[in-house]
């Protein structure tokens, strides 16, 4: 894929999954597939370049063809731990970043994320889909590694926390179902049946 500027991206399946009893979500099946296996369908075709971030069932993750980060640190610091180690490996000016549990992202979710942020000149983008801002699904600039690493080392996990300091754009989308995730067993059955509607 030619673009300027190059994206990399990093799928973010590396947590605990408490609501999910425990399950690892990525791996966890929709359709007879994994999560992370829509995920990679839709996101592959938009970057140039492809991370997964996982702390367990690593060979598993590996088989989807994709480099399989792991945290810096060993203790689950959340979302914004697996986007600290992404943009440290990123090749790219511009990163990516999305939760393996939402298996129906648009298929111009980089084009119109990216076009918003340089047209703005902003530092991060997200969606933002009927009145809700969906911050686990954002692009940013990779040059933000050191403001990202400096709030984690100082006890920061909260994603709202650390990008509601940044220069940011929202950017809207209009199909609600795009963004739905699925932290429990009752949302995972909800989207099976949210699968014969598509």
């Amino acid at each position: 894929m030619t673009r300027c500027p190059k994206i990399s991206a990093v799928i973010l399946a590396g947590g605990q999954a408490r609501r999910m009893g425990g399950a690892d979500k990525g791996l966890t099946l929709l359709g007879g597939r994994p999560l992370i296996a829509w995920v990679l369908e839709s996101i592959a075709p938009q970057v140039d370049e492809l991370f997964i971030s996982a702390n367990r069932n690593l060979d598993q993750y590996r088989q989807f063809g994709q480099l399989v980060l792991t945290d810096i640190s060993p203790d689950f610091q959340g979302p914004l731990a697996g986007l600290r180690r992404a943009m440290a490996e990123a090749t790219h000016p511009l990163i990516l970043c999305v939760p393996c549990d939402t298996p129906f992202l648009p298929v111009d979710l980089v084009e119109r994320l990216a076009g918003a942020l340089e047209k703005s000149g902003a530092e991060i983008a997200f969606p933002v889909c009927g009145g809700q801002i969906h911050r686990a699904a954002c692009l940013c600039r990779r040059s933000l590694l050191p403001s990202l690493a400096n709030f984690i080392d100082q006890g920061g996990r909260r994603v709202g926390e650390w990008q509601s300091g940044l220069r940011r754009i929202e950017v809207p989308f209009e199909d609600e179902h795009a963004f739905l995730n699925f932290n429990t067993p009752d949302e995972l059955a909800a989207g099976e049946k949210q699968l014969n509607t598509r």
